[in-house]
């Protein structure tokens, strides 16, 4: 569970008795996260991260240059230097046409990109993983999901409100309690790179890839879950706090993966293909 989740859990029945400290420990949070309180944040900043993300997301080759126009259109007046404080903020990279919020780390290994030319027709041969901005009344918070490949299927999903490694563990460490693929692929950034990730990927006798630098497609799968996710539940709610975008997005995987049906499953859910096996 991602830390901004837990903290939650603090103020459960059966806790009374506990020092902050303690509920910490068992909960595996740092008292950093307990603590912490978002800053409030500029209404006009809140608007135009949103209105950028919103279209980043439609059209994803967008830089810098076309996303300052698209924003004067809209009666945003804003200068290129604006836009690209805007996009670092949400981790967009206009040198690259996809979404890069997990940054590189140029000291940790990097691995090749092992599915050029790969069929994937079955379920755990392949799984992915990736970050992605959620927008929330007043402000954001990170969304990490570990996706199998083949079905589609979203075995495991965390929030967070930083983009440590943690969160990304935690969901691997969910996803892998109940099965394992036998190659994982991931971008290049530094959650995924680190050696808490990797360690376990080797740990579990799983084969690592990555997308080459700047290949807006070599992760497509849930790159085209991102887009539903936003379509479909994100964008059409407006979550008061961290506690609603949670349970809203449970009940999105949930129909994602049980009731949500897939052309290019032959018209099958996720959750059906991936018991299937093919």
């Amino acid at each position: 569970m991602a830390s901004c989740e837990r903290k939650q859990e603090l103020v459960e029945p059966g806790w009374e008795g506990l020092s902050v400290s303690r509920q910490c420990e068992l909960l595996g949070l740092p008292r950093s996260s307990y603590y912490y309180r978002a800053a409030p944040r500029d209404e006009r900043d809140v608007r135009q991260l949103r209105m950028i993300d919103e279209e980043y997301t439609r059209h994803p080759f967008y830089g810098s240059r076309r996303l300052r126009d698209y924003l004067c259109d809209q009666g945003e007046p804003v200068c290129r230097d604006r836009v690209r404080h805007l996009m670092r903020q949400l981790g967009l990279q206009a040198v690259y046409p996809r979404k890069r919020l997990s940054l590189e780390n140029k000291e940790h290994r990097k691995y090749p990109y092992l599915l050029r030319g790969v069929t994937i027709e079955r379920p755990n041969h392949v799984w992915c993983s990736d970050i992605t901005y959620i927008r929330l009344k007043g402000g954001f918070v990170y969304l990490t999901a570990v996706m199998d490949w083949g079905s589609r299927l979203v075995l495991s999903w965390e929030l967070s409100i930083t983009l440590e490694t943690e969160f990304c563990l935690s969901a691997l460490n969910r996803a892998l309690s109940g099965s394992r693929p036998e190659i994982f692929n991931t971008d290049q950034g530094s959650q995924y790179t680190s050696a808490e990730f990797t360690g376990r990927l080797q740990e579990a006798g799983v084969r690592i890839s990555m997308d080459g630098r700047g290949r807006a497609f070599d992760n497509i799968m849930i790159e085209r879950l991102w887009r539903s996710v936003k379509y479909e539940e994100v964008y059409l709610k407006d979550y008061a706090s961290v506690g609603e975008c949670r349970r809203n997005l449970r009940s999105y995987f949930e129909f994602y993966n049980h009731e949500r049906r897939h052309q290019g499953l032959g018209r099958r859910t996720p959750w059906e293909v991936y018991q299937s096996g093919a």
